[in-house]
């Protein structure tokens, strides 16, 4: 009776840690790529539908070049983060193939000038589909406090080559150390990891 009991005990404890191993699985198996970047202003001014610094009014330009004598050029747009989650789908055994990001401590790199940190402020789930989920990161900044003696001309196409009509991440990095959920509790990376808009990390 104690060897049947021994066991299923045995048994008990292999199935467990092939949760654990299909776990720690899907903690590697998590990439993430830059996407676009969205609703980019210049504090209050949306410059999405700009390409160039004479798209901008002549109010526009005054208001801005106020700004820049007085030492500021605030910034705010939303860069989405895409998560991807390889790990195929199965009903018998969802609760190991979708991950939930529980935590996302990010620094934002422009043109490879460290910035601002920051992190997520609900978990997101992330499924084992074949498509890929958006991970809004709001920013807001001061451009003047890291790029200072710009002027701008500078500023400008910078905020344009980001944000405007034909802007893109490909000048923004984000260091980021993902936390995840899984089922026998939160997981770390084992290190920081750099997510760019090339490819997926």
């Amino acid at each position: 009776m104690k060897k049947r009991i021994l066991l299923f005990t045995i048994l008990g404890l292999f199935i467990a840690s092939c949760g654990v191993y299909n776990s720690l699985m899907s903690l590697s198996k998590l990439k993430f790529k830059l996407g676009n970047v969205d609703n980019f202003k210049v504090g209050n001014l949306l410059i999405t539908n700009k390409t160039k610094l004479s798209d901008f009014g002549t109010m526009d330009i005054v208001n801005l070049t106020s700004k820049v004598m007085s030492g500021e050029f605030p910034v705010s747009f939303t860069v989405n983060v895409l998560a991807q989650n390889p790990n195929k789908s199965s009903s018998s055994s969802s609760s190991l193939s979708d991950i939930s990001l529980e935590s996302f401590p990010w620094t934002l790199y422009i043109n490879d000038k460290k910035t601002i940190s920051g992190n997520i402020s609900n978990p997101v789930k992330v499924p084992a589909v074949e498509s890929t989920t958006a991970i809004p990161l709001e920013m807001t900044l001061d451009m003047m406090e890291f790029f200072q003696g710009e002027g701008l001309n500078n500023l400008i196409n910078l905020a344009l080559s980001l944000g405007g009509q034909n802007g893109s991440s490909s000048k923004l990095k984000i260091i980021a150390e993902p936390v995840l959920g899984t089922s026998i509790g939160n997981m770390s990376y084992p290190s920081p990891i750099t997510i760019i808009d090339q490819s997926f990390n």
